[in-house]
């Protein structure tokens, strides 16, 4: 299927972008790596007026560290992957990149875009949800930080104004020793993840978890934030049965459907177990047992 007719925009600035986006209102939508946005046009999913193009901006493709990581709007899955700085700063982020998608929309699709996308579906929010993350949105009247927990709105559902563009997403720096990884199950390489789960500990000096996140994918209308659970471990030593109960509040908290990837209740279970192995993961690191 070919998609609806549109008007193609290309922006070498930001000051341009932003001036098309305020010029096409809601009709406009940024094109970086087109990964999920272009797929939807061809299905008719998502039918915008206008493309406005930012491949040619400079400046938006860097991975940098200034007490937080921050990743561009350009830079791709693939280099957050090979980034060393990426890989050094957040264990979590580095046990997520090989999992996104398959080689080819790595080289291509970004960060950044996947997290506008509000995919349920999709990895990244879930690893922005557990380590604290937020998003950079510019505008013509300035920057705004939002953290994961207040952009993720609702299916395909983000919470940018009219006029915002995402510049780029931050990830916080341990406040402690921290891990962390990201478990996903695919039907094959490439997949949509069936479940996936992303775990975020830091420990303080006594040993007790002083930070926890864990977020969720493919169970719910947008990637969840498991706070009960996440509460649950604060202030306690780590141990199988704080983390099985952790666990289990987990796959309470979500709200998974059957469907083709199977039924709703293999789902939950599957939360169950992959956070208690995250979590697991995650201990071992921050005690530093292992990378």
């Amino acid at each position: 299927m070919y998609p609806s007719v549109f008007d193609y925009k290309v922006a070498h600035t930001v000051e341009e972008a932003l001036d098309l986006l305020n010029e096409h209102g809601s009709d406009a939508r940024i094109l970086a790596g087109g990964q999920s946005l272009i797929p939807m046009m061809k299905l008719r999913l998502a039918h915008p007026g206008v493309l406005v193009d930012i491949n040619r901006i400079p400046g938006l493709s860097t991975i940098t560290t200034n007490g937080h990581l921050a990743i561009g709007a350009l830079a791709r899955h693939a280099d957050v992957e090979r980034s060393s700085a990426a890989r050094s700063f957040n264990k979590t982020l580095d046990g997520a990149a090989p999992w996104i998608a398959d080689p080819i929309v790595r080289n291509r699709g970004t960060l950044c875009g996947s997290l506008a996308h509000c995919d349920p579906e999709g990895d990244w929010a879930s690893v922005m949800l557990a380590v604290g993350g937020s998003v950079v949105a510019i505008s013509k009247a300035g920057e705004r930080e939002i953290p994961m927990t207040e952009f993720l709105v609702d299916f395909f559902t983000n919470s940018l104004q009219p006029g915002e563009m995402v510049k780029e997403a931050r990830i916080p720096a341990y406040s402690g020793r921290g891990g962390g990884t990201y478990i996903k199950l695919e039907r094959k390489i490439g997949d949509y993840a069936t479940v996936g789960v992303a775990s975020h500990l830091v420990l303080d000096d006594a040993g007790h978890i002083s930070d926890a996140g864990i977020g969720l994918t493919s169970v719910g209308h947008h990637n969840l934030k498991a706070t009960h659970a996440e509460n649950i471990m604060l202030g306690e030593p780590p141990s199988d049965e704080l983390f099985a109960e952790a666990a289990n509040a987990a796959a309470n908290a979500c709200e998974p459907e059957s469907d083709v990837r199977g039924p709703a209740e293999y789902k939950r279970d599957l939360v169950r177990v992959y956070t208690r192995r995250a979590l697991a993961k995650a201990l071992s690191q921050a005690a530093g047992n292992q990378e």
